[in-house]
């Protein structure tokens, strides 16, 4: 393959992965779900309906009527989640000792401020002696968390679940057993690392628009660490609950931050004095962004220490292996042409600004 058929290669894969929706960018992201036992031998599960965070949907079946049956679905919640809730109603399974049972109800609820995701509730009753409790959503892709709360108990149990996958058995007679600290460093680890590849599209483009900005090694550097620095302390401040934003105003922002970075890229090839607290503010806003994915699946609290780390080195073990990805497949063989700056930095930093301002208005225009 020649030089230019290379280049062609290149770009235009990175153009399809930059154009694809931002629902898609996120299909495989985690969905948060949390089951409470009571002391009234009854159950309460909780599934978070984040349109950005839902797996793709199986086949549909028809004429279920499932959603008849669900109080709270309005015409405009159902066009936006009745797909998916129907087909976690019809397929999947909330089991005591391995029989699968069906709620009592079913509704929508709306908890927090007007910017949460609402919640599909099932509420129920714990058959009569029962041991242990399983679930599985129905879906044959996604990740789910799950959170597990017995009555008594400090700390709910959290289990990390791929696609159909059934939950490990939850004692229903006994307080519950905190996870290890190793099962909280691997599991916030690979939550971190998901949230960049494959599910954080916008983060990957901002990554590379650092990239970018020169082949040498000291100006990436500098950015990166301004960047990292950034985000970690946005992402401690605002997963512990210190500092808050809307997402309707960070992911603008963050939409925002693709489109300058690249940009600046196309106006200058070196590293200007501004850029790295620039960069340093963007990655504020892209903390932020992080904060949510840590809100939904929750901390826990005898290793909330462990968790933030943990998941900060996920992302940050995300970003590296796409800044080693273009290096391998841009700089490496590239840099040293004379065209390098024309065909690939200028010419690929257009097509990310192309997306971020495609980003930017559609995520102003959106509804909540």
């Amino acid at each position: 393959m020649n030089v230019r058929s290379r280049i062609v290669s290149v770009l235009s894969a990175l153009m399809l992965a930059a154009a694809a929706p931002r629902a898609a960018a996120h299909q495989d992201a985690t969905v948060a779900a949390g089951i409470t036992f009571g002391r009234d031998a009854t159950y309460r599960l909780d599934l978070v309906l984040d349109s950005e965070h839902l797996p793709p949907l199986p086949p549909p079946t028809a004429g279920s009527g499932l959603l008849a049956h669900v109080e709270g679905m309005t015409p405009g919640l159902e066009t936006r989640f009745g797909p998916f809730v129907r087909v976690f109603l019809e397929r999947g399974a909330l089991s005591f000792d391995g029989r699968r049972v069906r709620p009592e109800s079913a509704k929508i609820v709306a908890e927090g401020d007007a910017d949460s995701a609402p919640n599909l509730r099932l509420l129920g009753t714990v058959p009569t002696g029962s041991k242990a409790f399983t679930f599985s959503s129905g879906f044959d892709a996604g990740t789910f968390v799950l959170r597990l709360a017995a009555p008594g108990a400090d700390e709910p149990v959290r289990q990390w679940l791929k696609g159909n996958e059934t939950s490990r058995p939850f004692p229903l007679d006994s307080r519950v057993v905190p996870e290890s600290r190793a099962a909280v460093v691997r599991g916030y680890f690979v939550m971190g690392f998901r949230h960049i590849l494959p599910d954080g599209v916008d983060h990957i483009l901002f990554v590379l628009g650092l990239f970018l900005l020169s082949p040498r090694l000291k100006p990436l550097l500098v950015q990166v660490t301004s960047f990292t620095a950034a985000h970690t302390l946005a992402l401690a401040l605002a997963a512990l609950g210190f500092v808050s934003l809307p997402p309707r105003v960070v992911e603008p922002l963050i939409a925002l931050s693709i489109v300058y970075v690249a940009l600046e890229n196309v106006v200058t090839p070196r590293l200007t004095p501004w850029r790295p607290a620039v960069v340093f503010g963007f990655g504020l806003l892209h903390g932020m962004g992080f904060a949510g994915a840590l809100r939904e699946a929750g901390l826990p609290r005898p290793e909330i220490a462990a968790a933030l780390l943990s998941f900060n080195a996920g992302v940050e073990g995300g970003q590296l292996a796409v800044i080693l990805a273009a290096f391998v497949v841009l700089a490496l063989p590239f840099r040293a042409r004379p065209w390098y700056r024309s065909r690939i930095v200028v010419a690929g930093s257009l097509l990310i600004a192309a997306v971020g301002l495609f980003w930017l208005v559609q995520r102003i225009l959106s509804p909540a």
